[in-house]
């Protein structure tokens, strides 16, 4: 178990991710060089407000 950095609850890094979760750890490692700190619902969070307001991913 780890606790994730952004929401301090622990989670299971081994656990099946999501699409949203996905996209969210590729997020983490290629733009905020956070990967394998975050929560599966960080990321899925993540990679949601991602598409919302940075278009610059979604082309």
């Amino acid at each position: 178990m780890k606790t994730c950095t952004m929401c301090k609850k622990d989670f299971d890094e081994t656990a099946a991710r999501s699409e949203y979760a996905e996209a969210g750890e590729w997020l983490a490692g290629e733009v905020w060089q956070d990967a394998g700190q975050l929560c599966q619902t960080c990321l899925e969070n993540r990679a949601r407000l991602v598409m919302m307001y940075e278009h610059e991913y979604n082309s």
